[in-house]
Parts: structure tokens; sequence; C-alpha cells
């Protein structure tokens, strides 16, 4: 998998939908999105609006929940790839419902790119070290008791995008930092693998194999686990090669 550079116009002429625009990745995608010369759709709640601010002019904003079957219908027509993050807010089927809404309204054909983390496992073929078990255990339990999470609506989501015949790509992130882009990120198949052992990524470079995916057919029905490409473990890797 090769790293674009930023004056690629792979985007010129199509249209991309980013649900969930105004977080920190969404931002980032819609950046790397517009880079490449796409029309861009975003996405948010509406007292996030504000914060795509910078993007004023260059984007079409629809407010509202991203879980909003009519929103999203809106949203996502004539849209050539559409970008979602998974957020699994609350505990109403949030996640799920805007996957859901995706799948649904999406035009035929689309692109169908998701985001999650490391605790999805498309085939149970994952392998999760202690430190990461405990973490999803304290974050399951901590959110079940404060009800602002669900985990689990989020495995439903993605359950529901695995079972799909759509042209969907589920990308699942390691822990994320700020920082300059170190390039497109490695990925496997299945976490457990030594080059994603530094588990670490740039989140703008996590936007940016969101976008990346949108056109890559290597992706298609895919769950790629990703690391930053310049990290230890994938250095390593590199240097077994």
């Amino acid at each position: 998998m090769e790293q674009r550079n930023g004056n690629d116009t792979s985007g010129t002429g199509k249209r991309i939908c980013v649900v969930g625009a105004s977080g920190k990745l969404g931002r980032y995608m819609v950046r790397h999105a517009l880079e490449r010369g796409y029309e861009v759709v975003g996405v948010c709640r509406a007292k996030s609006v504000d914060k795509l601010a910078e993007f004023a002019g260059r984007i079409t904003v629809i407010p509202g929940q991203t879980n909003d079957r009519e929103i999203i219908a809106r949203a996502v027509k004539g849209c050539d790839a559409v970008l979602t993050v998974l957020v699994p807010w609350g505990m109403q089927n949030y996640s799920s419902g805007t996957a859901q809404a995706v799948l649904d309204f999406a035009e035929p054909g689309a692109r169908l790119v998701f985001s999650c983390g490391w605790h999805i496992t498309r085939d149970g073929q994952d392998v999760y070290g202690w430190k990461l078990r405990l973490l999803e255990t304290v974050m399951r339990k901590t959110a079940k008791l404060i009800r602002f999470v669900d985990l689990n609506d989020q495995v439903e989501a993605c359950r529901r995008i695995f079972a799909s015949d759509t042209a969907w790509t589920v990308v699942r992130g390691s822990d994320l930092e700020e920082g300059e882009s170190q390039g497109l990120p490695v990925w496997s198949r299945h976490v457990g693998d030594p080059v994603l052992a530094s588990n670490i990524t740039r989140r703008v470079d996590y936007a940016l194999f969101m976008v990346e995916a949108a056109t890559d057919d290597d992706l298609i029905q895919e769950a790629p686990a990703i690391v930053g490409r310049l990290t230890p473990s994938a250095l390593a890797h590199a240097g077994r090669r």
C-alpha cells in the first residue's frame, strides 16, 4: 500500500460524505478529502456545527443526529463514498442506528468506510494482550454504570456491516495521538500481528487511511487493524521485507 502525496486529485468530480465530521477524526478526514478534490458533505450534531467553521464555503454541512435515518438519507444521496465514525455514545443504539442508516441509504456501489477500535473482531482470530483486555473490561463496566457509551452497540454495528453485501471497509484503530503525519499507516487482518505491537497511530494518519480506503479496492470487505507507519513495530516489520 503506497502513500499518496498531498496533491492527489483522485477525488476530483466525486462526492464524499463524512458522518461525524465535527470530531477530531472527522475534521482530519474532511481536510484530506478536500485536498484530493472531493466535494464534501459533512454530518454532525447541530450543536457542533461551529467546529466546522474552518471549512465554511467549501463543504455542505447537514446538522442532525447521525442515527437519524432522514438525515443520513439526505446526506449520502449522490455520494461515491461515505466515511462514518462509529461513536458508541449513550445507550440508545447510536452506533448501530448510524451504521444501519448508512447501509440502507448509501448509493448502490458506494464505498462505505467505518471507523472503530481494535476491540472489534470479524472472525474471532484476533489475539489481545492482557492490557488491552483489562482496558476493555474496565471501559465496559464503567460505561454500564454511567450509561455514557455502549461498546456492545458498536459491536452490533460492525456485525451488521460484516453481514452486508455492500462495498464496506471497517478500519480498526489503535491508540491515537496527535502530531505531524507519518504517512499511510500499516495494517494487518488480525490484532496480535507483531507489526501492530506499538499500538499507536497519529490521528491525522488514521483519517488518511479512512480516505484512502474509499478508493483502495483491496480493502473492500476487509477489517484492517492499523498502526503508525513509523512506529517501532512497523519499522521492524518493514526491515524484515
